[in-house]
């Protein structure tokens, strides 16, 4: 097998992981699912994506590097760490692979009667009246983030992110510790900005809960392709900046 494909399965592998863990357990272990008393509510999803992520980077990472985000390949690749001749195989896995991982979890959800991933939203990113902020009242919708936050939350986040995940990859840095620095420090990400619009921080996270939802999802989710890929690109150079040539 030659390295193009075999990145390309790695990261389908990786970011149908992430997927899996984190939407999935958004989806059956929280709200309808899961029940009132039994819900792991956003700690739960929190730890459930870096979880995922930790596991991805220890199963995969020595094979592809373990991106499975489309904003860290980009970032990388801004900053010289992954050529650009394979930055279509990373992404490329990582879209396959997020919308099988989404499939897996559709097809379970889907088995119970009643359920509708378009009507539950399906852990999908959104803003304004789909914010996971936003209330009914009356049957109009309050509250709230708007895109301008959101955007700013998703360039932000997805920048100090892809910060932590480049300077994983300095001389300097313990191979051991890799997956943990950054399986804690999505968690973190996720705590904060879950109420906030979902937390993408991952195109092709939000691209494969969005095929399933297939509604207003779709409709915002060039929010959810833009920002993060931007603040990929911003952490990546803030890095390359700040980190002395010796220990790049």
């Amino acid at each position: 097998m030659n390295d193009n494909a075999r990145i390309a399965i790695a990261e389908g592998i990786g970011t149908m992981i992430l997927v899996v863990g984190g939407p999935g357990t958004a989806i059956l272990a929280t709200g309808a699912f899961a029940g009132k008393d039994s819900s792991v509510l956003v700690l739960g999803v929190a730890l459930a994506f870096g979880l995922s992520l930790l596991c991805a980077a220890y199963a995969i990472g020595s094979i592809s590097g373990c991106h499975i985000n489309p904003a860290v390949t980009v970032g990388l690749w801004a900053i010289g760490k992954t050529e650009g001749r394979r930055v279509p195989w990373y992404v490329v896995g990582q879209v396959v692979g997020g919308i099988v991982g989404a499939l897996v979890i559709w097809v379970i959800a889907n088995s119970v009667d009643g359920f509708s991933a378009e009507a539950s939203g399906f852990a999908s990113n959104g803003y304004g009246s789909h914010s996971p902020s936003a209330l009914l009242d009356g049957g109009n919708v309050i509250g709230g983030f708007g895109l301008a936050p959101v955007a700013l939350t998703e360039i932000v986040f997805t920048a100090l992110f892809v910060f932590v995940i480049a300077s994983t990859s300095r001389r300097s840095m313990s191979v051991a510790s890799t997956g943990l620095a950054v399986g804690l420090m999505l968690t973190l990400v996720h705590l904060v900005t879950i109420p906030i619009d979902n937390t993408s921080v991952n195109p092709a996270r939000s691209i494969a809960t969005a095929v399933f939802q297939g509604g207003w999802a779709l409709e915002q989710l060039w929010v959810f392709l833009v920002f993060p890929t931007i603040g990929g690109l911003v952490g990546a150079l803030v890095w390359k900046v700040l980190v002395p040539a010796a220990d790049a």
